[in-house]
């Protein structure tokens, strides 16, 4: 059964691989990483800042500090010069912890400005790398862009592309079309011919009953010729022409 999962799994993912890797522009995935180079970059910069920001407020704390020892230490020599210990002690106290908080805050601010300088170095170096990335974005996009205007015009001349081939199925189906539809026109014509099929256009009449008027037509030309021959008789003049035309006319005239 885990087996069973284990190849089940293996199968979804390389499914779900491939489904990526088709929806996946690579000009889209190059400016994602570069946006979120430059995201960590700001991150980088707000950490300086802070950084900067805590070791300004201790410096002030430092500076209060110092201004305290001052005065604590002219508290004292006063009180002693009015004899008065105690006070001269309780100043002399406070400057005592004035000053170890002061050394405190010297170690913390050193330390900040240990980090600052290394931040201020990762920026640095980081700024350097993600204008190479920047340039080396611009190349690939311009590359990818050009080898995708080369596939697709490969794809067009060659006709393997996708609105290429359906170009090429539409004009084999015309053509196909259109040599079903002169087949049909001449096997009408031909069925027709035969007298398979009735004209309906010559007012109902088969092939037959044309050939047959064609026959009584000609009969009828043969017995009117043969009348007219009897009535004239061999040696009869022959019948003049019904009509001249203008020119034949002006020729006859002009002969008279």
């Amino acid at each position: 059964m885990a087996g069973l999962m284990s190849r089940a799994m293996l199968v979804v993912k390389s499914k779900f691989s491939k489904l990526l890797d088709r929806a996946e522009n690579p000009t889209e995935t190059l400016d994602y990483s570069y946006e979120k180079q430059l995201e960590l970059l700001q991150n980088v910069k707000r950490g300086v800042a802070d950084v900067v920001t805590a070791k300004k407020r201790l410096q002030m704390q430092s500076d209060q500090l110092e201004q305290s020892v001052v005065k604590l230490e002219g508290q004292a020599r006063q009180a002693v010069g009015a004899g008065r210990e105690d006070l001269a002690r309780q100043a002399l106290e406070r400057k005592t912890y004035a000053q170890q908080q002061l050394q405190g805050l010297d170690v913390q601010v050193k330390q900040l400005d240990d980090q600052q300088q290394k931040l201020i170095a990762n920026e640095q170096a980081l700024q350097a790398k993600i204008e190479a990335f920047r340039s080396q974005k611009e190349v690939i996009k311009a590359q990818y862009s050009a080898a995708e205007a080369s596939v697709r015009i490969n794809e067009a001349a060659t006709g393997i592309g996708d609105q290429m081939a359906d170009t090429g199925m539409a004009i084999q189906r015309a053509k196909d079309k259109t040599e079903e539809m002169q087949a049909r026109a001449a096997a009408v014509d031909e069925l027709i011919s035969s007298g398979t099929l009735e004209d309906f256009t010559s007012g109902g009449q088969t092939q037959l009953d044309k050939e047959l008027g064609q026959l009584a037509s000609q009969s009828q030309v043969d017995s009117e010729l043969a009348k007219l021959k009897a009535e004239l008789g061999p040696g009869g003049d022959a019948p003049k022409e019904i009509e001249q035309s203008a020119p034949e006319r002006e020729e006859q005239e002009q002969k008279q």
